[in-house]
């Protein structure tokens, strides 16, 4: 969308008389432009956002997890044979 929506803009300022040939061009180079730029698609940061909210909440558990355990081992009497 944004692509065709640049090669419009692009190709708009240029005369009509140099015709569809041209357009096409002006339509590579900017595709070749963005696929240089490395860009991701929508789909892709969408998948990506959602593994990284999933991580995050299994490390927010394993956090309560760990710190659950570690009041739990504060409060048990330490043994005599423990050293």
């Amino acid at each position: 969308m944004i692509l065709k929506d640049l090669a419009s803009a692009v190709t708009a300022v240029l005369p009509e008389r140099l015709g569809e040939d041209v357009r096409r061009n002006v339509h590579a180079a900017v595709r070749a432009g963005f696929e240089n730029m490395e860009l991701v698609s929508r789909e892709e940061l969408d998948v990506q956002r959602q593994v990284l909210q999933r991580t995050r909440s299994k490390v927010e558990a394993l956090e309560s997890r760990v710190a659950e355990l570690e009041r739990r081992l504060a409060a048990q009497p330490s043994s005599p044979d423990a050293d």
